[in-house]
């Protein structure tokens, strides 16, 4: 087992493990850390714990120091540099000519690098642009294509539902979402209606769906003949989270709803197969 904090640098950020190096360091703190981009400002959201050695890459970093206020009033001004490199290469985009939407920038906390995201349809020939962008700012500069999903995830917003994004609030990595996950779930497949504001389907597409799929192995499939207490009948609809089951009996002319439960205890579900 192996000590380990785990450390956030963005709001809804991955989480990366280091070493206390024997330091108590509390869930909300700042530390300074150093990265493979350089040395880096994050919070502290998992407290001191201990993993099995096989759940992290080794070697860990250690944390170099709990941050003080004067680190905290680093960032503030690599914040704002970085709104001014932001307008600076905007302008320097222009003047080249180039098909990409700059999104955001971002010092490292030593300022040793400058790194621009941008989205683009295709590759983008920006040799010219880091040259440029590099005798502007005297230090390393990166630029870095992303997608619109990670571009949503950045900027932020209100989605369909009328709460802010959960990919920009607390989903630390995007999980592969299906189309399948939506019939699954008996939605619309209008796409204006199960995409959210980056255009690809909606995150929350996969919050239930492990529900559902447990759910369609236990029930009976639309379509099934099975028997009852009441006789031989068609299941013709189906209420997955509730786990009610809608069988038509066509001899008494009746559609009868069952639970789960009462399916299982009756022996229903195993009686037949499918027609």
């Amino acid at each position: 087992m192996i000590e380990v904090i785990g450390v956030r640098f963005k709001k809804a950020g991955k989480i990366y493990y280091f070493d206390p190096d024997g330091k108590k360091i509390e869930k909300g703190q700042y530390v300074i850390v150093e990265t493979v981009r350089g040395v880096e400002f994050g919070k502290v959201v998992i407290t001191n714990k201990k993993v099995d050695e096989q759940d992290v890459v080794l070697p860990l970093k250690k944390v170099m120091r709990i941050a003080s206020d004067k680190d905290k009033i680093v960032v503030a001004e690599n914040q704002e540099s970085a709104t001014e490199a932001y307008r600076v290469c905007g302008e320097k985009i222009i003047e080249h000519e180039l098909e990409m939407n700059l999104v955001d920038v971002e010092y490292t906390f030593d300022r040793n690098k400058v790194i621009f995201y941008f989205t683009a349809d295709g590759r983008v020939d920006f040799r010219n642009l880091v040259k440029d962008l590099a005798a502007v700012f005297k230090t390393r500069i990166e630029l870095r294509q992303i997608g619109v999903r990670d571009e949503a995830k950045l900027l932020g917003g209100i989605g369909p539902c009328g709460r802010m994004l959960c990919c920009s609030t607390f989903l630390g990595d995007f999980e592969p979402v299906s189309i399948k996950m939506a019939k699954d779930q008996n939605l619309s497949l209008n796409p204006a209606k199960i995409s959210g504001l980056c255009g690809r389907l909606m995150c929350c597409l996969k919050y239930e769906n492990d529900d559902y799929e447990t759910a369609k192995r236990e029930l009976p499939d639309l379509g099934k003949s099975i028997n009852t207490p009441f006789g031989r009948g068609k299941v013709v609809g189906l209420n997955i989270l509730e786990r009610m089951v809608q069988i038509e009996i066509p001899e008494k002319e009746r559609v009868i709803e069952y639970t789960l439960d009462e399916l299982i205890d009756q022996g229903v579900v195993h009686t037949q197969a499918t027609e």
